[in-house]
């Protein structure tokens, strides 16, 4: 990416490129949950640590992962409508967007990998664009609804997905009193801001460091690459290679060494019979 000005950044290739501007309400709004963040040292407790740890686990694994990501941008497997709304709103309480905005977008991402113009956080424009810049820079192909929308028609044909992608915010206020109730302001601290911000950055890593270092296992024209720390943070989605390679795949890591938690959580709903129609790697 290259900056015009403070508050301009140019979009598109070489030619015809456009200034887009800064968004200061998004700029401020991860500001102030980075900065509140910080006070996690004076409101810790063991208990803080462990809500913010399982939050992280249950909005990341299973809302982001394996919900937004494999459930219902892939398809890679099918559960019951109420367990896919359970966990869409799993997915929701991460503050990532709603789940129309997060699939739309990643369905674009899929189809021009890394393609400067069209590719939302294409890692060509640089690491730190691909890892939080084009959010910063929003560009109304990707951010306007009705835009974004027509490249996920299935959830946006539901009437409860249209309104988990307008309110999703929402939810962070009976979340935010619950944990308040279970623990005070300390939970709230870690809950909601320590919760929130580690796992940023753990999802914005698959789309900055995985497509900048690692290895690959399977000849491909972009450069999504096979990361074994960001696998660590985002339970198995560091395999890059391999999910570009075969992203209607309900599995990510294919060697012994590949970890991939959200791929046991798979496992488990298929054991209890609620994961049906698996997409599996055949090699």
């Amino acid at each position: 990416m290259t900056v015009k000005s403070n508050s301009h950044a140019t979009t598109g290739g070489d030619s015809g490129a456009i200034a887009q501007p800064l968004n200061w309400t998004y700029i401020i709004f991860f500001a102030a949950f980075h900065l509140l963040a910080l006070l996690a040292p004076w409101f810790f407790s063991w208990q803080a640590l462990f809500t913010a740890l399982f939050l992280h686990w249950l909005c990341g694994s299973i809302g982001i992962c394996l919900g937004y990501h494999r459930l219902l941008s892939h398809k890679s497997f099918q559960v019951p409508q109420w367990l896919e709304y359970a966990i869409a709103i799993c997915g929701a309480l991460a503050l990532q967007g709603g789940p129309i905005f997060w699939v739309g977008g990643h369905r674009i991402h899929h189809a021009h990998t890394e393609d400067v113009d069209k590719d939302p956080y294409s890692a060509k424009r640089g690491f730190w664009w691909s890892h939080i810049l084009w959010l910063f820079y929003p560009r109304p192909e990707f951010f306007n609804r009705e835009i974004y929308q027509k490249s996920a028609p299935d959830l946006a044909r539901q009437p409860f997905y249209q309104w988990l992608d307008r309110h999703f915010l929402l939810l962070q206020v009976p979340l935010a009193l619950l944990l308040y109730a279970l623990g005070g302001w300390s939970f709230v601290i870690y809950g909601i801001f320590v919760k929130s911000v580690l796992l940023w950055h753990s999802t914005w890593f698959v789309n900055s460091a995985t497509h900048t270092w690692g290895y690959k296992t399977f000849a491909a024209d972009d450069n999504a690459r096979n990361l074994w720390w960001v696998s660590v943070v985002t339970y198995g989605e560091g395999w890059h290679n391999n999910h570009h390679t075969y992203p209607n795949v309900a599995k990510s890591g294919y060697k012994w060494w590949e970890i991939d938690p959200t791929w046991w959580s798979i496992r488990a709903l298929q054991r209890l019979g609620l994961a049906k129609k698996v997409i599996l790697y055949k090699s």
